[in-house]
């Protein structure tokens, strides 16, 4: 597989319909875009991945956004651009990388594989942000759990 370049583009660059896939909130993910590092993943000239992470404080920031295109999902995108973040995020001073997720989910074992631990639950963050229910496997999404790596 040949790997892709990964760029730093500025968020009005930043490819909406991708986000999408991760975060259904066009708000949300415009609000946490105005001050995030937007990164893309292309492959010749087409963008098969991207990430946003934001500063919370000088030590801390968040992974706000990961997704990869679905026809190239499997294929070691995902786990480039999470690296990818990880260093980013080292390399701008963190000490501690932080992201919110569904409390289950193929994502919760991706996050935990790349070593980020289980810190917190936020019962119903998702029926209280999100106006519609979001669903995966046939399951509704409630709770958020947020997720820490100790840089």
């Amino acid at each position: 597989m040949t790997i892709p370049s990964l760029h730093k583009v500025p968020s009005e660059q930043a490819p909406m319909a991708l986000l999408l896939e991760a975060d259904p909130s066009a708000a949300i993910i415009a609000r946490y875009l105005q001050d995030g590092h937007c990164v893309v993943a292309r492959l010749d000239e087409a963008i098969v991945g991207v990430y946003v992470i934001k500063a919370l404080s000088a030590e801390t920031w968040e992974l706000m956004n990961i997704a990869v295109a679905p026809e190239r999902q499997g294929q070691g995108i995902g786990a480039l651009l999470l690296r990818h973040a990880i260093d980013q995020a080292r390399q701008l001073g963190a000490q501690r990388l932080e992201l919110g997720t569904g409390s289950f989910g193929h994502q919760l074992t991706f996050y935990q594989r790349a070593g980020f631990r289980v810190v917190a639950v936020e019962p119903d963050y998702f029926l209280q942000h999100y106006p519609e229910p979001l669903f995966e496997n046939g399951l509704q999404h409630r709770d958020r759990l947020r997720l820490a790596l100790e840089l």
